[in-house]
């Protein structure tokens, strides 16, 4: 077994680095170089062919990429602890926010990187400034919506700390490497990123 994955502050393969290291696991991994685009080489798309990381390989050669796929390949051998939940209801709320922070977060601030940040301009022709600047105001609506969210609570999905929290950590931790801090008024999320840095696992 090998994952592919990428060094900080690439997002995606930081949430699989968090999670086996809440886990305890660790496999072969290995960081692929985005600045010199080693993802998209012939080899590296023959397994992937998207062209991302994260990536794992099997012995049987079968190929898992996404991380929240990986995670949950994991989860599967090693359930204990819980990161996917472990009551219905557990699964289906931690399964909403993960959606929901993919699709109201983590997509506008990937809008904002790739069409409007400097230092994607060496690598793409931006066509759409206008576009990328105007989600980055959505990514921070999007904060102050969060924020709401999880106001009287430790975690982003309940009780307990889970895969929900990772995604959520490494989104907002990349927003604010792009470019997008969390707002002010943001006390409750403050609150929770202040207890996420406590965790051995933040520094994965």
């Amino acid at each position: 077994m090998m994952i592919q994955g990428a060094a900080y502050p690439a997002p995606n393969p930081r949430r699989v680095r968090m999670y086996l290291a809440e886990k305890g696991l660790s496999p072969a991994y290995a960081d692929v170089d985005l600045q010199t685009a080693a993802h998209k080489a012939p080899g590296f798309v023959a397994k992937n062919s998207l062209g991302q990381v994260p990536t794992m390989e099997l012995d049987d050669g079968t190929v898992i990429a996404e991380s929240v796929a990986i995670c949950r390949y994991f989860e599967a051998l090693h359930p204990d602890p819980p990161l996917f939940g472990g009551t219905p209801v557990e699964q289906a709320k931690i399964e909403m926010w993960i959606r929901r922070i993919e699709l109201q977060l983590m997509m506008p601030v990937s809008l904002y990187w790739v069409n409007a940040h400097p230092l994607t301009r060496s690598l793409r022709a931006q066509k759409y400034q206008e576009y990328g600047e105007a989600q980055k105001r959505r990514a921070i609506d999007r904060m102050r919506w969060l924020d709401r969210e999880i106001a009287g609570r430790d975690f982003i999905a309940g009780d307990a700390f889970s895969i929900a929290d990772i995604i959520a950590e490494t989104t907002i931790d990349f927003a604010k490497f792009v470019g997008i801090p969390l707002p002010e008024e943001a006390t409750a999320l403050a609150a929770w990123r202040a207890r996420m840095k406590q965790r051995p696992s933040f520094r994965a």
